[in-house]
């Protein structure tokens, strides 16, 4: 999908065995990480250029190789920018995205600053683009440049249960709880399978003293998570901690 959305956001067209390329090697990426790296380094090196940096980035965020990945869309980006390339902003989104995967969390700020100045990203990319600068800015501890990217993010992308999720989540860090369960609501509202949201929700109605619901939340958390995701690991944690808090002291 990413790859596919690289290509199409291109100011000009590509020769199509550039482009057929671009895909395999994009393809590749998923299915065996290291050999798609090689493939790309090696079509960089015979002068591949945005094309074959984009195609390093794909191939070392499927290896998780952050900082590899960040600097490989980077280059692609000032490429991009120097070609008036329409791609620009979308690979300064990913080089964001994984320097924050990274937790180098200035660094992604300024990628998403980046893309975010320039005038190509429709507006529910720019929603998306906003919502991870607001969680950089948080890994930053700038909870006020959070709140106004989220609020900002939220009229762009209403219907994204991420972006409540995240705003609830914030809110709370704030103690903001009324703020935090109005938002809660709606992200549950939106997706209401979704694990990490009844994560939160146990979360917020922990921190307001309702030990009751929030284990409820929580349990419920553990029996969304089919896929052994965060959420229901950090439940389960959490219930093992109110358990402890409950146990009469010896």
């Amino acid at each position: 999908m990413l790859a596919t959305l690289l290509l199409a956001a291109a100011a000009t067209p590509l020769p199509p065995a550039d482009q057929q390329r671009f895909k395999d090697c994009a393809a590749l990426a998923s299915l065996n990480p290291d050999k798609a790296v090689a493939e790309a380094e090696a079509w960089r090196s015979a002068g591949g250029g945005l094309l074959a940096k984009q195609c390093a980035g794909l191939a070392y965020v499927a290896s998780e190789r952050w900082p590899e990945a960040a600097t490989a869309f980077e280059q692609a980006a000032r490429d991009a920018e120097l070609q008036r390339d329409g791609r620009a902003a979308n690979l300064w989104v990913q080089s964001g995205n994984a320097s924050l995967a990274n937790d180098e969390a200035v660094k992604a700020k300024e990628a998403f600053d980046r893309a975010l100045a320039l005038p190509v990203l429709s507006d529910p990319m720019r929603g998306e683009a906003l919502m991870d600068r607001a969680r950089a800015s948080v890994a930053a501890d700038q909870p006020a440049a959070a709140r106004t990217d989220l609020d900002a993010a939220l009229k762009l992308v209403p219907e994204d249960p991420m972006g409540w999720l995240l705003s609830a989540t914030l809110a709370r860090r704030q103690k903001d709880f009324s703020r935090a369960e109005q938002d809660i609501r709606e992200a549950a509202r939106l997706a209401p399978t979704a694990s990490a949201i009844a994560y939160e929700q146990g979360n917020i109605a922990y921190e307001q003293g309702q030990r009751d619901v929030a284990r409820g939340s929580w349990e419920r958390a553990i029996s969304l998570d089919k896929t052994g995701a965060d959420a229901g690991n950090a439940a389960r944690m959490a219930i093992a901690k109110l358990e402890t808090e409950a146990a009469p002291a010896r």
